[in-house]
């Protein structure tokens, strides 16, 4: 690499410049003390851990997106984490042991081998929130509410929150018969709404004619929650469907009840993070955001694979992605110059200053003008260090 280009970066890996910076800091500071007047404590899980603790077999796409590498003191492979959610589940299952529910939040880097899409970065700054140790349907009635809260305490107007059930999916395919590539194959055509090639697939699988037909229809079962009666009628004969049916207009129920204006959009062939999740699973869109802003759901028995299982629901998202659209804007950076000149003689001042919160620069050559970010400058008036605007 030549000095002309050693700047360069590798792609969708970005730095952030001061003026984002702060915007992001301010951003990561607010909403973790949202989180924090929910009950939500804080972690900071480490950056790379054992390969086969931070993957836990939790389907092909979280591996695809882990960068590895070999520990030089163990011989063992390593994995830069692709998402923290596992890493805080372990948090809950082993180093906490907590009984009852368990509260956690987050905000940290996390690297991906590949853009997750054409909009996303591969080194987002992750934040969100965790809840441990309640299967009840409240549990994901306040982790939705939650990241509604933060979208709303980041100023954030307009999302519509799409609502889905993985257990919808299963439900149907545990009695299809169909084999593990075949559902493989399925699963693919169904994220696409691929209609002829599901078409396809299940008639050359020659499973059921009602079953075919079931996951035929669910790639036009979606819409706003009147689409869940017409799924009661598709899905009559599939008791496991039905119930994650009644889930899903329970909680739609609470929402709008707490949230009135929210928009809700229902789509019962959303199966993202389906090897992940085992229940609910949900995102938030924001108008001119081509992806889910935030997005997250439950994924029960995660912590089997630290020697406790637990109920467990949560989201996350990209900070600098909810920074995009966030109006809670950093204060404009200001301060108190001090020129060179005079940086001595009002050390004590100059301390006393920073030490009340105040931003002071000072000049580190005879020179050098004020600095630009200052809007005052301190200066000695009448035997006095006084902060003069400027």
């Amino acid at each position: 690499m030549t000095v002309a280009n050693r700047w360069r970066l590798p792609d969708g890996i970005d730095e952030v410049l001061p003026a984002q910076a702060q915007q992001v800091e301010h951003a990561r500071r607010a909403l973790l003390d949202y989180f924090a007047r929910w009950g939500y404590e804080l972690v900071i899980p480490p950056l790379m851990e054992y390969t086969d603790s931070l993957l836990l077999d939790l389907g092909s796409d979280v591996d695809l997106y882990a960068f590895k590498l070999t520990d030089q003191l163990s011989g063992r492979t390593l994995a830069i984490r692709p998402d923290i959610t596992p890493q805080v589940a372990r948090i809950d299952a082993h180093s906490l042991k907590r009984e009852g529910a368990v509260r956690l939040c987050y905000a940290g880097s996390v690297l991906h081998t590949r853009a997750k899409s054409l909009l996303a970065s591969r080194s987002p700054i992750q934040i969100g929130a965790e809840l441990f140790g309640c299967d009840d349907l409240q549990g994901d009635i306040e982790i939705i509410s939650l990241m509604l809260g933060m979208l709303d305490a980041a100023g954030i107007a307009g999302c519509h929150l799409d609502l889905g059930h993985v257990g919808i999916y299963r439900a149907i395919v545990a009695s299809s018969g169909l084999s593990a590539d075949q559902q493989a194959q399925l699963f693919d055509a169904l994220q696409r709404k691929a209609v002829a090639e599901i078409a396809t697939l299940l008639a050359e699988a020659e499973i059921a004619a009602d079953v075919a037909a079931q996951l035929r229809a669910l790639v036009t079962l979606n819409g706003d929650r009147a689409v869940l009666a017409e799924a009661r009628d598709v899905l009559a004969a599939v008791p496991a469907a039905l119930a994650a049916i009644d889930e899903l207009d329970a909680v739609a129920g609470v929402l709008l009840q707490r949230y009135p204006e929210l928009v809700l959009h229902f789509d019962l062939s959303e199966l993202r993070g389906y090897e992940y999740h085992t229940g609910l699973v949900f995102a938030a869109l924001a108008p001119g955001y081509g992806q889910a802003l935030t997005n997250g759901g439950r994924y029960d028995d995660i912590g089997a694979a630290f020697g406790r299982s637990r109920a467990a629901t949560g989201f996350s998202a990209d900070l600098r992605a909810v920074v995009q659209f966030a109006t809670i804007a950093a204060a404009e950076q200001s301060g108190v110059f001090v020129p060179f000149v005079d940086v001595d003689a009002a050390w004590v001042e100059v301390q006393r200053l920073r030490a009340a919160g105040v931003r002071v620069v000072c000049g580190l050559t005879p020179e050098q003008g004020v600095e630009p970010s200052c809007d005052k400058q301190l200066s000695l008036v009448d035997g006095v260090w006084q902060v003069e605007s400027l």
